[in-house]
């Protein structure tokens, strides 16, 4: 919820006033549930959350046709919410363990070593997928001139901590395939 509030926050504060449909457009192009996890249909629970809280203020509510829009803005206790959210992501060590492969692996003699196989590459395609992702996401925001110094550093790190994993589960595949070759010869 963290996560969501520093994202909802920051967009008003940065864009202006905007409905929930647009704070929920922006998260899924820019594909937060992916590098923030920050799921863009959690919005509209956190929004009103924000706002009986006072942090921020339903500042319009637009009609067309049968449809009602609330229009948001962020309040002053708002701002001194996302500046403390902001540092605290800031400081707070970002590092994070592939806790699940960790535990699997520790357990993975209760699989027959092809199954382990099997599971191994299926991570390795979802991992190559999520970069193909990413790619296209850095693309798309290339394009649309919003590339920014801290989001191009934001991409290279994610390519970097993805090739690492993706080496690592690569790395244990070979071992394991050497492995099990050794073992029928």
């Amino acid at each position: 919820m963290r996560m969501t509030r520093m994202m909802i926050l920051g967009l008003l504060n940065k864009f202006g006033s905007m409905s929930g449909y647009e704070i929920q457009q922006m998260l899924q192009s820019s594909q937060t549930e992916m590098w923030a996890y920050v799921q863009p249909a959690s919005i509209y629970h956190a929004l009103r959350k924000l706002q009986q809280e006072g942090k921020i203020i339903l500042e319009t509510v637009e009609h067309t046709g049968f449809r009602a829009k609330a229009i948001y803005k962020i309040a002053e206790d708002g701002v001194i919410e996302l500046q403390q959210l902001v540092e605290q992501a800031l400081a707070k060590s970002s590092v994070v363990f592939p806790a699940k492969l960790y535990t699997a692996l520790t357990f993975m003699d209760e699989l027959p070593a092809a199954v382990t196989v099997v599971a191994l590459k299926a991570q390795e395609q979802e991992m190559a997928a999520v970069m193909a992702a990413m790619k296209h996401g850095e693309e798309m925001k290339a394009e649309a001139g919003a590339m920014t110094v801290q989001a191009a550093a934001v991409f290279s790190n994610i390519y970097a901590q993805v090739e690492l994993q993706l080496e690592f589960v690569r790395n244990l595949i070979r071992d394991l395939e050497a492995e099990r070759e050794e073992g029928q010869a």
